[in-house]
């Protein structure tokens, strides 16, 4: 694991953080009002509760960045390869994961709809990000 890798690490962790703020914090802040205090938590007491959800930013930033530098492809395009990482991280994570909640929790089909959008969207967006900072193929 080289400087890069470390760098990346980083600046996705940021970057998953500042793009989850932007759809769970403030596009989707109005959905969740109704649920806080019975599915959400309050935000009081959710703020007790936040080193998880560093830890998780924290994963998803170092985990992209190692599982896409399994698989550089030095042939192809850095845009194609980050599009192609992004929906495959989105189907790997983000539809499943709300698919799941959806069964089991009694959360509104409009919220789960633009959950699986907007949370695609951001894995797609990271996975160009992890691209355009890993530009080189995996042996040089």
């Amino acid at each position: 694991m080289d400087k890069r890798f470390w760098i990346s690490g980083v600046v996705m962790t940021i970057a998953t953080m500042l793009l989850g703020w932007v759809v769970h914090g403030f596009l989707l802040a109005g959905e969740y009002i109704p649920l806080t205090g019975t599915i959400m938590r309050t935000p009081e007491e959710s703020g007790q509760y936040m080193y998880w959800m560093l830890l998780a930013d924290v994963c998803i930033g170092f985990a992209m960045t190692w599982i896409y530098r399994q698989g550089i492809d030095s042939g192809k395009g850095m845009l194609g390869q980050g599009l192609r990482f992004g929906v495959a991280v989105a189907l790997l994570t983000v539809i499943p994961q709300f698919l799941i909640y959806y069964t089991v929790q009694r959360l509104p089909a409009s919220l789960v709809h633009k959950q699986l959008i907007f949370d695609s969207l951001r894995m797609i967006v990271l996975g160009v990000l992890v691209a355009y900072l890993n530009p080189r193929s995996r042996t040089s």
